[in-house]
């Protein structure tokens, strides 16, 4: 069909604008965020502290990981947070924060740094029990040997946090 003045590209503009308004409203809408949670049976998380048990210790990143953590299931689900008795249950502890050397360069020095964060963590549904575990998550992240530790360290923490938290919360809430 060949559109030949302004009036008839209104009407063809309002009908698509109408098509979709009404499509929209029609079909239901999905939250994509990952959750696949019965919240008719489901409604409570306990999370609760992660200390560090690690050889070696930063102490913020124990607050990191458990704002990371409690922050990720307060805006991706509708779970309410308890402090007991929780429909969901996480614990755990940071078991490892470590570094190796990762690179060598030609002069027999490293170049290139890896810090690993480990997250043991016990999860219980007191739903559906057969989705309880124990399990391990570890994120690493690099850095150039020519740095120190402590100027990037807060950066790197952050990212192996968002990491292990979005792992944690794709095993424990994501049932794809």
């Amino acid at each position: 069909m060949v559109l030949k003045n302004r009036k008839t590209y209104q009407v063809v503009f309002m009908l698509s604008l109408c098509l979709v308004t009404l499509s929209a409203c029609y079909f239901p809408s999905y939250k994509f965020n990952g959750a696949s949670i019965d919240y008719e049976k489901t409604k409570t998380i306990q999370i609760d502290n992660f200390p560090i048990r690690s050889a070696y210790v930063w102490t913020p990143m124990q607050s990191i990981f458990q704002n990371k953590l409690t922050d990720i299931f307060a805006s991706q689900t509708k779970l309410r947070q308890v402090k007991k008795n929780g429909d969901l249950q996480l614990a755990g502890e940071i078991t490892g924060f470590d570094q190796f050397n990762k690179g060598v360069s030609s002069n027999g020095y490293s170049n290139q740094v890896q810090l690993k964060m480990t997250v043991n963590v016990r999860f219980v549904n007191n739903k559906k029990h057969d989705e309880d575990f124990e399990r391990q998550f570890t994120a690493t992240s690099e850095y150039d040997a020519s740095q120190q530790l402590t100027a990037v360290q807060e950066e790197l923490v952050t990212q192996m946090v968002k990491d292990i938290t979005d792992q944690i919360f794709n095993a424990t809430v994501a049932n794809w």
